[in-house]
């Protein structure tokens, strides 16, 4: 009888400990998909810069110094920033290649990204032919804000939130490699402050409401056919926008 009574009672035991985890997990997954509104201030205050910089006299002011410095001290044109845009996205998918494991599926990080590729397109593409800035080197009226600054945050905010409870050193390192490229747009004289700290807030902003608005979008999907591999990619320029996709059966 003793032992029956033991018995019983680690059953119990291991049954409301079972029970209090799976409250743990689910609460832990509720709080990481949870919208916390601190996480807009970086973003929105560098998007505010670059529209207050439209208007502002002494914003355009920093603007001109700067070119003026760039133009007396540089002579030579990288077009690394072409490229470098795209880096952060693009590790996210070659470090699942080489087994480490982000936070989501191919499958849904790839809507996730898609999602997110599209908000930042179409948001660049609108200011871009709303408030027609001339360019530093004056080639066009498309300045603001800058597409490609814009691409490569989005991206690097893609590589923060798919790794950051693994290392805060992967997002960190998107991040480097972002800021790099808007540096890059201003030293090819393509591009103003204003325009890189717009192209950055909106990158970052387009990123988080893609993560906040999937869990929600992904409740009440539809299964469909499964394929070995996809890639829906959305794309912009001058030509229009666009949806890029890719299958493998």
């Amino acid at each position: 009888m003793k032992k029956t009574k033991m018995v019983v009672t680690l059953t119990l035991t291991t049954l409301c400990a079972f029970g209090q985890g799976v409250k743990l997990d689910s609460l832990k997954k509720e709080e990481s998909t949870k919208f916390k509104y601190e996480s807009l201030i970086l973003p929105s205050a560098l998007l505010g810069y670059g529209i207050i910089g439209l208007e502002s006299y002494p914003l355009k002011s920093v603007n001109a110094s700067t070119q003026q410095e760039v133009k007396e001290h540089i002579d030579t044109k990288l077009t690394v920033d072409n490229f470098s845009q795209y880096a952060p996205f693009l590790t996210v998918y070659g470090l699942n290649a080489a087994g480490i494991k982000g936070k989501n599926s191919f499958k849904d990080r790839t809507i996730i990204l898609a999602g997110a590729y599209l908000t930042m397109g179409l948001t660049v593409n609108i200011l871009k032919n709303t408030t027609r800035v001339e360019r530093p080197d004056g080639s066009s009226t498309n300045s603001f804000p800058s597409g490609h600054t814009a691409t490569a945050f989005m991206g690097a905010e893609f590589l923060y939130q798919e790794y950051k409870d693994i290392s805060v050193w992967y997002g960190l390192s998107g991040y480097l490699v972002a800021a790099g490229t808007g540096l890059f747009r201003v030293y090819n004289n393509r591009h103003w402050l204003t325009d890189i700290a717009a192209g950055a807030g909106i990158g970052i902003l387009s990123t988080k409401v893609a993560y906040w608005t999937y869990p929600l979008i992904n409740k009440g999907k539809v299964k469909s056919k499964q394929y070995n591999s996809a890639f829906v990619m959305p794309y912009y320029g001058d030509q229009g926008i666009g949806i890029r996709s890719a299958m493998v059966f």
